[in-house]
């Protein structure tokens, strides 16, 4: 997919709304060769999604190892709004607490009492992170009203063929 094509699909008003929301789904292949699928908090930075980690994470062996991962942001109502996004996972540690690690856990729902609660433990806790940066090379968007799974569309123009003969 060409980098034009990822930011025509990213930049819809739904994927936008799509790429606020707090938490994705993160997928890459574990240190025993099978999936895993974690949810985690992220930030969407205008041109990467950032998700933070602790540094002991097992995650980040198995990402080191295969940096290649799928991401999911998507809706709970009906029909669901579904983001698709692939990409290669570039690991930066970083001393202290990110912003978007903040910026992308302040999308709970928080009392500020809570919200300074939470800041002072993971403060606390946390001498750095590993920021989990993922520039994308693919994306799709499904609305189910615009656009659909390819499966589906296939479904449907086979279909419209039997029906047209």
């Amino acid at each position: 997919m060409q980098p034009t094509e990822i930011n025509e699909v990213l930049n819809r008003p739904l994927s936008q709304e799509l790429l606020a929301r707090a938490l994705t789904r993160l997928a890459y292949v574990a240190k025993d060769g099978t999936p895993r699928v974690v949810p985690i908090g992220y930030a969407w930075n205008g041109s990467e999604i950032v998700m933070c980690t602790v540094k002991n994470a097992p995650k980040l062996a198995s990402l080191r190892r295969n940096p290649a991962v799928a991401l999911t942001m998507d809706t709970e109502a009906h029909p669901p709004k579904i983001l698709l996004v692939r990409g290669r996972a570039e690991l930066d540690v970083v001393e202290g607490i990110p912003d978007e690690y903040l910026r992308g856990n302040g999308a709970y729902e928080m009392t500020p009492e809570q919200r300074a609660a939470w800041e002072a433990e993971v403060r606390s806790l946390y001498d750095g992170m590993v920021r989990i940066v993922v520039t994308p090379t693919w994306a799709k968007l499904i609305d189910f009203e615009t656009t659909l799974p390819s499966a589906v569309e296939e479904l449907i123009r086979r279909r419209d063929e039997r029906d047209r003969t």
